[in-house]
Order: C-alpha cells, then sequence, then structure tokens
C-alpha cells in the first residue's frame, strides 16, 4: 500500500476564514490594499512569499508575525466533516498516512492532539523542518525519507493551494489538489495536480472504492 501525505490548513482543518481575517488585519495594520480576491491570487502556504506577494517588506515582517501571532487562533479550528472518518478508513486500508504543512510544529502538534488526530499521521513535516518551504520540494521530499526512502511514484500529496500542487510536481509525487476559496479544479490542475475533489472525504471515498474495483 502506499504513503499518503495531507496539507493541513484548508484540507484537513477548516481554517481557510481565520486565515483571511489574520491577514486582513495584518494588511490593515499596514495600510495595505486586501480583500478576498487579493487573499486568493496571493496565497501561499509559505508565509514568506506570501508577506511579499502582499507588499510586507521585510522592516515590517516583524511586526507582521506579532500581528499573526496575537490574532490567529489555531484551537478555533476543526477538521472538515468527515475528514477523521476518512483518514480512518484509508489507514484501515493499509496506507501510510502524515502530513506536511507549513505551519510550525509547535502550533500543529497541541492541534493533532485536541483533535485526535496524532495516531493517524504517522509522518509529520513541518514548515520549520526545512530551510526552503512550498512550493520548493525539499519538505516532500524529507517526508518521503521518513517514511522509508520511498519512492515519490508511490506517495499522494492533498493538498488545496496552488503551491501543495507544485510542490507535488516537483518532487515527482502524485498531486490530489482540493477545491477551496483558494482554487478552482482547473487552477489545481493547471498546477500539476492529477485530479481533484471537493473535499478529502470526496476524495478518499472515490479513491478507496477505485481500489476495491481494482483488488
Amino acid at each position: 500500500m502506499g504513503t499518503i501525505l495531507f496539507d493541513w490548513d484548508g484540507t484537513i482543518v477548516d481554517s481557510m476564514e481565520a486565515l483571511f481575517e489574520t491577514t486582513q488585519a495584518t494588511c490593515r495594520h499596514l495600510g495595505l490594499p486586501f480583500d478576498r480576491e487579493i487573499f486568493r491570487r496571493t496565497f501561499s502556504p509559505n508565509w514568506r512569499l506570501k508577506y511579499r506577494a502582499l507588499g510586507i517588506t521585510e522592516e515590517h515582517t516583524d511586526e507582521a508575525i506579532a500581528i499573526w501571532a496575537k490574532t490567529f487562533r489555531a484551537d478555533d479550528t476543526n477538521p472538515f466533516p468527515g475528514v477523521r472518518e476518512a483518514l480512518e478508513r484509508l489507514s484501515a486500508a493499509g496506507h501510510r498516512l502524515g502530513i506536511v504543512t507549513s505551519g510550525d510544529r509547535s502550533e500543529i502538534e497541541p492541534q493533532l492532539a485536541r483533535l485526535g488526530l496524532e495516531g493517524l499521521a504517522a509522518i509529520r513535516v513541518y514548515g520549520n523542518d526545512t530551510v526552503a518551504g512550498k512550493p520548493d520540494p525539499r519538505p516532500l521530499r524529507l517526508a518521503l525519507e521518513l517514511a522509508g526512502a520511498i519512492r515519490p511514484e508511490d506517495a499522494l500529496y492533498v493538498g488545496d493551494a496552488l503551491d501543495d500542487m507544485r510542490m507535488a510536481a516537483a518532487a515527482g509525487v502524485r498531486g490530489i489538489g482540493i477545491v477551496s476559496m483558494l482554487a478552482t479544479a482547473d487552477d489545481l490542475l493547471a498546477a500539476g495536480a492529477v485530479e481533484s475533489a471537493g473535499s478529502v472525504l470526496e476524495w478518499a471515498d472515490r479513491f478507496l472504492a477505485r481500489s476495491t474495483a481494482e483488488a
């Protein structure tokens, strides 16, 4: 059975609105234009790339990070409906699961425990585990090493951001795009996804049914 790796924010947990509000507060404080279209167009899981796209200069980076720490409430986020059950079914089918996220270990680990997902994510790569972040392939390559040096073609990466799909394509891993406020199915496919779905639950149902039919 293969290894299936997941993005966190916007894929496993429903946090995009909280991310939007935090970014909005940052841009308002710094006097930068911001709306939902700017959020969608400039979003990257890699906060350095996102800040650069928003026009946040290096001299204001520490200020922006402080606003983030004050505003974003990770404890208020919850999994999308059916995600936990979908992960349990994938694990029961013999697939090894993990996460590759740009979030910090100190922020995500408590969430995994709070949401009862830590036992389902054997492989974990966080934003501070590699020098380069998404869309660079190094975070995903590290996850493959942690999974036992598996071949890229034997893994899947599921995410909702364009840079998730670009990272997967650069690493030679099949990317599964999850449609969200960030990107349409066509956007995700253009960024390198091999298929798309409306949610992790929808994709897992389709994937498991296909696996059963092929068995």
